[in-house]
């Protein structure tokens, strides 16, 4: 996992009235289990990994309660689980990171939300937006207007986030809809508190089986013609409006009045809920609210985004002159929604939103203490918001200072982790292009989409997780050189398995597929895959690499008829020159795969600390391998950190007073995966390179050999 949760997981055990304090995504996995949740379902990715990691590391728990946990191999199987509640009173919630999660499960959630649900089905969504994010930049708004789903966007707040939470499966239950709730990277990481209520056991669950199916088949329950049609109209008839009565009686939307003075209630802000935070430190710097939620200026609050509620947005604008819309993306499908109500309704009143804001990228302070400024211009000028241009001023006089300062700051993009299994490969790729000629490199999602950068500048595509060897697919008919696909093993059972794989030996194609076989779904927190090896493998394979330690992708590789087929020691540099070089040149026509096998160095890392620490508290004798450069060897051309890339391997000034070119360097952070020493050697470079074994704890033969070089030194 990519972290532990060990005391997070006693707190999902607090009762009615105690205080639960945590971070936003942990309040959430709280709120399902006061919600009585029967099942739990999801695929990992930030920012809503901690979900499920918490719930498959709180399964003894869960299991007290009878509640069913199952990390999915991908988005769509997640979505699909939803099909428990179509039939029978259960509540079920899955996961996924944001519109791009939302596109794998897409054919499943369209059938659902045709059948509609008896019980209360909450899909979170991380709605990776923004500066911070690392998807294609789209909203789920869409996809919940096309289908009519709702979605919520609750202010980030925990004690607004659990209440939605338990709204969300009632306001579905009432309507009888899949809803949605997205929950941005700020508001599942914002720390707060809430009070807690007991959990409660699901009314179906593992503990409290089902007798059966229904007594009585209601073919109306299945997502199939002649059934579709009645659906499709009970969706705006039926559906609609019973949510819009839901969110109405509940006020789940929230209004905040603001100043009693008629000159400020002419104008009126709209907000979505994971807006409200920035919006009142923008309101607070133009003095126009304080530090603890009090504003001049009325706001409502769209804690649900989808559906909008014609009467509640009349009664909220009715005798206003202006209203400001805050809506983070494009296309404005909030904006358009509401001058839609509005014209319907007859209200006059002025709308702004992106006109006075930008289309795109997310809405940081700076930009909406812009957009305010020149609203409250336009419509309240009798206020004061001379505070607002002060702190703008600052803001710019900064800006300008620090360009003086320090220039134009260099690019720093993501790279590999100290002593990543991945690195090796690509520099192997890299010294095979010097030799053959660089080919077209399409590249998956995850980690190994790092090597786009400098210093291996490799990857012509980017289309989704496991779609790389399917994207090749349209180059290679087309190309006097094999086009390679580097996929992870986490894109392969995600994805790759079936529309790269099994797509390309149909239509026998040929290519060069990469899978990066390092145990785990590491771009995502390092979370279990099938073909993960269990613990006493893991424990056996001690060396950087665990070598052959599962062979459940090659055997499925086999067993489809892949006939080309080589797993290599990543951190053989030499090896996987040859291996990729000869499947590059190979006269075999048909997929040719490279599995470069070595273990996650994150996870290896956390799985030796505990060991180490412990055996040196112990007395025992432990050995650190650490690769060094030999300053009077290095030749300074640099070479080396050119095919590598890694943090550890910089610059320094040369020792030699009569060379001026710095010479190369290993620091304190070296793993000792040897990488740099085998392109040395790989690329027959400069033998500058040095491996020395750092023993603790050393035992009489040490010390006695030290003596022994000590006195022929």
């Amino acid at each position: 996992m990519e972290r532990q949760f060990t005391k997070e997981i006693e707190s999902l055990r607090l009762g009615d009235g105690q205080v639960f304090h945590g971070v936003g995504i942990l309040a959430v996995t709280k709120a399902l289990l006061q919600a009585g949740v029967s099942y739990v379902g999801g695929y990992q990715g930030a920012p809503v990994s901690h979900l499920l990691d918490v719930m498959v590391q709180a399964r003894d728990y869960l299991d007290e309660l009878g509640v069913h946990v199952e990390a999915c191999t991908s988005e769509a199987s997640a979505a699909a689980m939803l099909g428990a509640s179509i039939n029978y009173p259960a509540r079920g919630a899955v996961t996924w990171k944001s519109v791009v999660g939302t596109n794998v499960a897409a054919d499943a959630l369209s059938y659902l939300a045709s059948a509609g649900v008896m019980g209360g089905t909450l899909i979170v969504l991380g709605e990776d937006y923004g500066e911070g994010g690392v998807v294609a930049q789209e909203r789920s708004h869409s996809f919940a207007m096309k289908s009519l789903m709702w979605l919520l966007d609750p202010r980030p707040n925990l004690t607004t986030i659990v209440g939605m939470v338990e709204h969300g499966f009632a306001l579905s239950e009432a309507s009888n809809t899949p809803v949605m709730m997205e929950l941005r990277i700020r508001a599942c990481h914002v720390h707060g508190s809430f009070t807690a209520k007991n959990n409660v056991a699901p009314a179906v669950s593992t503990r409290k089986l089902l007798e059966g199916p229904p007594k009585e088949f209601i073919y109306d329950r299945l997502a199939h013609p002649p059934a579709i049609f009645r659906q499709e109209k009970l969706k705006n008839d039926v559906r609609l409006p019973a949510a819009r009565q839901y969110i109405v009686a509940h006020q789940l939307n929230e209004i905040f009045e603001g100043s009693e003075a008629d000159s400020v209630r002419d104008v009126g802000i709209i907000v979505q809920g994971g807006l409200y935070n920035g919006l009142m430190r923008a309101l607070r710097l133009l003095g126009l609210a304080d530090d603890f939620g009090g504003c001049q200026i009325p706001i409502y609050v769209l804690n649900v985004v989808y559906p909008i509620v014609p009467e509640e947005l009349a009664s909220f604008s009715a005798g206003k002159k202006a209203i400001f819309v805050f809506e983070e993306g494009q296309p404005e499908f909030i904006e358009q929604e509401i001058a839609m109500h509005l014209r319907r309704a007859d209200l006059q009143t002025k709308l702004h939103g992106k006109d006075l804001l930008q289309m795109a990228g997310d809405y940081n302070t700076e930009l909406m203490v812009q957009g305010l400024a020149r609203f409250l211009a336009k419509h309240a000028p009798q206020l004061d918001c001379s505070s607002g241009s002060l702190w703008l001023n600052s803001i710019r006089t900064s800006k300008e200072k620090a360009a003086e300062l320090l220039g134009v700051m260099p690019q720093r993009p993501p790279t590999f982790c100290i002593g990543c299994p991945e690195r090796p490969v690509f520099s192997a790729m890299k010294l095979v292009a010097q030799d053959i000629g660089r080919p077209h490199v399409s590249m998956d999602v995850g980690c190994h989409a790092f090597a786009s950068f400098e210093p291996f500048s490799q990857g012509n595509t980017l289309l989704g997780y496991g779609m790389s060897l399917a994207s090749a697919a349209g180059v290679t008919p087309m190309s006097a050189r094999r086009p390679v696909a580097v996929m992870g093993d986490g894109g392969f059972w995600h994805n790759g398995l079936l529309s790269g794989v099994a797509s390309n030996l149909l239509n026998k194609g040929d290519g060069v597929l990469v899978i990066m076989k390092n145990g785990y779904a590491s771009a995502t927190g390092t979370q279990e895959l099938i073909s993960t090896p269990d613990e006493e493998a893991r424990t056996i394979a001690v060396g950087t690499s665990a070598a052959h330690a599962d062979r459940t992708i090659e055997d499925t590789l086999s067993g489809l008829g892949v006939q080309w087929l080589r797993t290599v020691d990543n951190y053989d540099v030499g090896a996987m020159m040859k291996t990729y070089k000869a499947a590059m040149t190979t006269k075999h026509q048909g997929l040719k795969v490279i599995i470069a096998e070595g273990e996650c160095q994150l996870e290896r890392q956390r799985r030796l600390r505990p060991v180490v620490a412990k055996n040196l508290s112990a007395g025992k004798r432990t050995v650190r391998v650490k690769y060094g450069v030999d300053e009077d060897t290095c030749t300074g051309d640099h070479s080396c950190i050119r095919l590598s890339g890694c943090p550890t391997l910089t610059v320094k000034d040369n020792p030699d007073p009569l060379r001026r070119d710095p010479v190369a360097t290993v620091i304190d952070g070296c793993v000792g995966c040897g990488l740099c020493g085998e392109n040395a050697h790989a690329a027959i470079l400069c033998p500058s390179f040095y491996r020395a074994e750092v023993v603790q704890n050393p035992n009489f033969l040490d010390r006695t050999l030290n003596k022994i070089r000590n006195i022929f030194q």
